[in-house]
Order: structure tokens, then sequence, then C-alpha cells
């Protein structure tokens, strides 16, 4: 049995012992915090460039002469031939095309043997009032005979007139049998061929007259109130970058197309021998009171409550933090911010949902550098590592 000074001394000693137990996990707790390293996210970022001029309102269309003459042979018949091809350039007083004259050259023969019979009576009633007058100045004939015969002078006078229109207008419907062009162009159209009986007026070529061309576009309605007569626009053409022309919106069409339900208008544009007709040109024209703004992904805006927000990164301290910023609208490249951020700021691009103040990150090596600009932003990226 032992005493109780020895069961006092073996208290003492177990606690000493758990005391120590106790500093010792705590000291190797401490040095393991000590060790466990700060995380540090890699982030995927956007350096704001300079902002836009807008949003831009882009449509594509085809170049245009801008007078197109449909031409057509003013009296009826059947092509016997057709001398140009779509393409080819015509100059003022070509033909272009015939057809079937021979009932126009009968009309023609009747009307000159109606002429001719004309002038004959005419002759025969100018020699009998010659004679009536002669008489009457002998006082061998009446007064009523002289008259006579000057009424029949002037009837067949009126017959010869009538005869030599008739004429003329047989002429003309020979001379009509040739379709000539008016003026010089090139040919965009053709409507009907030989062998083909048509009307009189309806259309066979389509004739692009040379001078200024023009470029038209369809435009729904929704953008149709932006384009008004004379506002400056950009053309572009596919078949060189190098071709970029200033225009003017020359006309817009008072109603839409009854299909596509858009509405065609017309720009004009300066004269350039590399535009050709039929190229494929783009018309780009700024909004109307648009608003200049920075464009970033749509990735990189987030939201703090109701307020839009984005995460801003301080390349000297390598961390984020939020800022506010007001949103102008959406585009086909993301979301176009009109205040909040400034040219050369950072932005992370996505993640932002595990993105809090003070956030340590790592940022590309390159993102100091200037990026290839897509619009307003570039961006660079590293591949994410690294706990959630």
């Amino acid at each position: 049995m032992s005493s109780p000074v020895s069961r006092f001394a073996y208290r003492i000693g177990s606690s000493l012992a758990v005391t120590a137990l106790a500093v010792v996990l705590a000291s190797c707790s401490d040095e393991k915090k000590a060790e466990a390293p700060e995380v540090v996210r890699p982030v995927k970022v956007a350096e704001i460039g300079q902002p836009d001029a807008g949003r831009k309102l882009i449509y594509s269309g085809s170049v245009k002469a801008r007078t197109e003459m449909n031409l057509g042979f003013r009296v009826s018949g059947k092509i016997t031939d057709r001398l140009v091809d779509v393409g080819d350039r015509v100059q003022a007083g070509e033909v272009l095309a015939r057809i079937d004259d021979t009932d126009y050259q009968l009309s023609l023969d009747s009307a000159k043997a109606n002429l001719a019979s004309a002038q004959k009576q005419a002759e025969i009633t100018e020699i009998a009032l010659t004679r009536a007058q002669t008489l009457r100045d002998k006082n061998v004939s009446s007064q009523a005979d002289l008259d006579q015969a000057t009424l029949s002078r002037d009837q067949a006078i009126a017959s010869r007139q009538s005869a030599e229109a008739s004429l003329d207008q047989a002429k003309n419907q020979v001379a009509y049998t040739e379709l000539k062009a008016d003026k010089p162009g090139i040919v965009t159209a053709v409507s009907a061929d030989v062998g083909q009986v048509v009307a009189s007026g309806s259309a066979v070529l389509t004739v692009a007259l040379d001078g200024s061309k023009e470029v038209q576009i369809a435009v729904p309605e929704i953008d149709v109130a932006q384009f008004k007569p004379g506002k400056a626009v950009t053309a572009r053409f596919w078949s060189s970058d190098n071709v970029v022309l200033d225009g003017k919106v020359r006309e817009v069409a008072g109603s839409a197309d009854a299909q596509s339900r858009t509405f065609a208008v017309r720009v004009s544009l300066p004269d350039d021998p590399r535009v050709l007709l039929g190229m494929t040109a783009t018309v780009v024209a700024s909004l109307d009171n648009s608003t200049p703004a920075y464009s970033i992904p749509l990735a990189a805006l987030a939201k703090k409550g109701d307020q839009p927000i984005v995460w801003v990164v301080d390349k000297a301290k390598g961390t984020v933090s939020s800022r506010p910023v007001t949103v102008a609208d959406f585009s086909d490249d993301g979301v176009r911010i009109s205040k909040g951020l400034s040219t050369g700021d950072i932005v992370v691009s996505a993640g932002t949902q595990f993105m809090k103040d003070d956030l340590k990150v790592k940022l590309p090596e390159t993102v100091s550098a200037r990026f290839g600009s897509v619009n307003s932003m570039s961006t660079a990226s590293i591949s994410a590592s690294g706990s959630n």
C-alpha cells in the first residue's frame, strides 16, 4: 500500500507529462500550418483595349448600277436575232436584237402606195381649181363651181398629209423591229430569246448603264430607322480587303418586301474602277447616338446582389478585387461596358464564381504584353490547376 506522498508525486508527474505532450502537439501543428503554402489560383484573363465607337450595323449586299433599263421592242413580233449575251458591253445605238419585220414592211409598202395616190389626187384637184378659177374670171362658171373645186383641192391636200403621216408611222414600225441601246452600259439579264413571240413593251434585255454604282442591302425593320438618306456608311468588298469606300445612303424603300419583310436600302458609292457590277459588298454603319464602350467576354460579367461587377486583377499585388460596372448592351462578342473600366485593365474572363476580394491569382506570363486585339478586348489563358 502506497503512501499519500507517493500518490501525490504520481499525480504531479502525470500532469506534467500531459502538459508536455500538449505542448509538443501544438508545436507540431504550428509547424504544419507554417509549412502549408498559400493557394494561388491560375486564371484566364482579358486585357481591356480601346473603347469601340458603338454598336455597328453590318449588312451584306451586291453592287448594282444606279440606273438599270429593261429594254423591249416597241412593236410585237417573233424574235429572229439576239446579238448580245449577259456581260457584253454595248454602246449607244448598237443593235441588240431583231424581230420579224415582214408584216411591217408590207405596211410600209402600202403606206407608200397610199401616199403616191394622195399626191396624184392633190395634183388633179390643183389643176381643176386652176381651171375653175379661169372660168370664173371669164364669167363662164359660177362661184359655186369655184368653191367646189377649192374644197376638193383642200380635201386632197389633207389626204396627202394623212398619207405622209401614215408612211412615217410605217417607217417607224419597221425601225422598231430592231432593239437598240439608248446609252452605253453592260447587259445584265436576258428575258427572251430567238423564236419567242414577245408583246410590245415586254422586257427582253436589261442593261446597267455606265456611271454611278450602288450597293443594295436588305435591312430588317428593327434597324431600318437607323438608315436615313444622306447617312454616311463604309463599304468593304469580299474581293479585296484593301478596297474600302465611303458611301452614303441614297434611298430607303417605303415598304417592306412581301416575302422577306426587309427594306431595300441603296447606298451610293464613289467612282472606283476596282468596283465591278455584281460584287459582294458589306455595308457598315454606326448606330445613331451610340455610347462608346469596352467589350468583355460574357463570362467575365458577374453580380453582387443586383449590381453587375467584374473582377479586376492588380498586377503588382497579384490579387483580384470586384468593381461595379454599367452594362451598355450585349453584342455578338460578349458584353459592352460603358462605365467602370479603363484601357489597360485586366479582368478575370472565366471562373468568376470562385473569385473573392484579395484572392491571390496566377497570371499568364504574357499578361503584361500587348495581346492581339479582338474588338476592344484581348485574352490570354493558362491551364487551371489546384483545388477549387
